[in-house]
């Protein structure tokens, strides 16, 4: 008799903990629910029943490529980021939850503040950042910028998917070089681990995601320092530019960036209570 939704599982579970998976059970059950197109009460109530031939399957298929520690977001095709699905290919980095502090910062509205009619995501990579702010302010239009074709590639798509396209541009650069055009919001995540901390990251992160996304090399900073200098010509009076960072380098980043006249950032942190992200916002 073929195996039970619930022995299913069981046996996964089991499998991907020896082999060292962190949060084995909730991968497992992230991966039943793609292979089986079910959702998580379809797959309470259906445990005691045997698994179809197809869904048993997909899902050895997802296992075996878990256990050889690719990414979750890279077997099922994509993430949820703020409530959305975002694509997610090795050519772009994949969309974490502490993103989603830039996120809920950047949806902040001050007081008598007029919400952004034009963003500008520097390393758009995925479209997350871009995608996510544009789907919740409808009047607005952004543009991303990424130095890899095949992150623009995957970060269209994402806007298509969306019905945000006909909103957002995508363009090959080099972070502000060449722009023409002022913003009311810049949203940044740019690699920022420094070089002697790359070997410590998971296999999952440094086999399987993007190296030009995880580190610009030294000391992790290179892209502020690219940045900081002429930001002021891109951000318009009353913008906003908010920045992720490592939970080790706000005073480092911010530093660099009262260097070119941006002194005293609003420092937002993460869920886990780390710092996460730097806000400029420039006077009206």
């Amino acid at each position: 008799m073929s195996e039970s939704y619930a022995e299913l599982r069981r046996r996964a579970t089991a499998r991907l903990s020896e082999a060292g998976v962190e949060n084995a059970a909730r991968d497992v059950e992230l991966l039943l629910r793609w292979a089986t197109g079910l959702d998580a009460p379809a797959l309470v109530s259906r445990a005691g029943e045997a698994a179809t031939a197809e869904a048993r399957v997909r899902f050895e298929s997802a296992l075996s490529r878990r256990e050889a520690r690719a990414p979750v977001s890279h077997i099922v095709g994509g993430r949820a980021f703020w409530g959305r699905w975002f694509e997610v290919t090795p050519d772009v980095l994949d969309p974490r939850p502490e993103s989603e502090t830039l996120i809920a910062a950047a949806l902040e509205r001050a007081a008598g503040a007029a919400p952004p009619a034009r963003v500008l995501d520097l390393g758009v990579g995925s479209g997350c950042l871009l995608g996510t702010v544009l789907a919740e302010r409808r009047e607005a239009t952004g543009l991303g910028i990424d130095a890899s074709r095949a992150a623009l590639a995957v970060a269209a798509r994402n806007m298509a998917a969306l019905e945000i396209a006909d909103r957002a541009e995508m363009r090959l650069g080099d972070w502000l070089d060449g722009l023409t055009e002022g913003f009311d919001m810049i949203l940044c995540n740019p690699p920022y681990i420094a070089r002697a901390e790359m070997d410590g990251l998971s296999p999952e992160v440094l086999e399987h995601e993007p190296r030009i996304a995880l580190t610009p090399g030294g000391d992790g900073l290179d892209a502020y320092r690219r940045i900081a200098p002429d930001l002021a010509c891109y951000l318009r009076r009353g913008g906003r530019a908010l920045f992720e960072i490592g939970p080790d380098q706000a005073a480092q980043a911010a530093t660099i960036f009262a260097a070119f006249g941006w002194p005293h950032p609003i420092v937002h942190r993460d869920m886990d209570g780390r710092d996460r992200c730097l806000e400029y916002r420039r006077k009206p």
